[in-house]
C-alpha cells in the first residue's frame, strides 16, 4: 500500500507490510506516529511471523502533509478509515491512548471489517475529562491552549479540536460493538486514569472484553513487559477459536 491522499490533497503517510491476515492495523496517540516504540514493535514483530501490519501519521503528524493546529478528531478518524478502505480483507485494530478512542469510532463506522479491538491506554471522551473547566473555557476564549508534556514540548489542544472531539463522546451510552476487545492500562497512568479501562468494558455491548490492568505501568506502556503483553495479546486473538 502506497501513501494516500485525502480528498483535499493531503497526503498520508502509510507503512504497509504484507503477510496473513487478519492485517493488524495500528492507530497513535494524540501528535504522536508511527515512529513510536509500540508501533515500531509491532512492526519487528510481524517481519518476524510474516504477518500483514500497517501503520500511519494522521495529517499534521509525523511525516504526512499537514499543519497539526489546523486538525481535529474528524480529520483523524478519517484517515484511519481512508487507510482502512484501502486495506484487503479483516483488520485487528490496535489503538494507543486517543488512538483507542479513534479505534472506537472507527469501528462503529466499519464494522464488517473489524474482527478485534486492542486498547492502550485508550482515552476515549478525553476531552470531556480530560480538561477542567477553566481550561475548557480558555479554550473556548483563546482558541487554543498548551499544557504541559512529559513527553516533549509543550501540547497544543485547539478549539476545533475539543469541539470536534465533544461531537463523538462515546462513554456515556452503550457502545455497539460486538468483536473481542482487549484492554490494557497501566495503573500508574497519569494522562488517563486506569479506571476508564473498566468503565469503558462495561459500556462495550460485546460479551468478550477482557480488561489487564498493569499495576506499575504507566501512560505509554513501552516498556519490554509491556511490549511483550501487547504482543501475546494480539497473538491470542490471531489463533483459532
Amino acid at each position: 500500500m502506497a501513501d494516500l491522499k485525502r480528498t483535499d490533497g493531503t497526503r498520508i503517510a502509510v507503512r504497509h507490510r504484507a503477510g496473513g491476515g487478519p492485517t493488524v492495523l495500528f492507530l497513535p496517540g494524540y501528535a504522536s506516529d508511527m515512529a513510536g516504540t509500540k508501533a515500531v514493535a509491532l512492526d519487528a514483530w510481524a517481519e518476524r511471523r510474516g504477518h500483514a501490519f500497517v501503520r500511519f501519521d494522521y495529517g499534521g503528524c509525523g511525516v504526512s502533509e499537514g499543519d497539526f493546529a489546523d486538525q481535529t478528531l474528524d480529520d483523524w478518524l478519517n484517515d484511519a478509515l481512508l487507510v482502512m478502505d484501502n486495506m484487503p480483507g479483516p483488520i485487528i485494530l490496535v489503538g494507543s491512548s486517543m488512538g483507542g478512542w479513534v479505534m472506537l469510532l472507527a469501528a462503529l463506522a466499519r464494522p464488517g471489517q473489524i474482527v478485534a479491538l486492542v486498547g492502550l491506554a485508550a482515552a476515549p471522551d478525553f476531552t470531556e475529562w480530560g480538561f477542567t473547566e477553566d481550561q475548557k473555557l480558555e479554550l473556548l476564549r483563546e482558541g487554543r491552549i498548551f499544557e504541559h508534556s512529559e513527553y516533549g514540548p509543550p501540547m497544543m489542544t485547539t478549539r476545533a479540536f475539543w469541539q470536534s472531539g465533544e461531537a463523538h463522546r462515546l462513554l456515556q451510552r452503550n457502545i455497539a460493538i460486538d468483536v473481542p476487545v482487549r484492554l490494557i492500562h497501566g495503573q500508574r497512568d497519569a494522562a488517563v486514569p486506569w479506571h476508564h479501562a473498566p468503565h469503558l468494558a462495561g459500556q462495550l455491548r460485546s460479551a468478550d472484553v477482557q480488561v489487564v490492568l498493569v499495576k506499575d505501568g504507566d501512560h505509554r506502556l513501552s516498556r519490554p513487559g509491556d511490549i511483550a503483553l501487547l504482543i501475546a495479546m494480539v497473538e491470542a486473538l490471531l489463533e483459532p477459536a
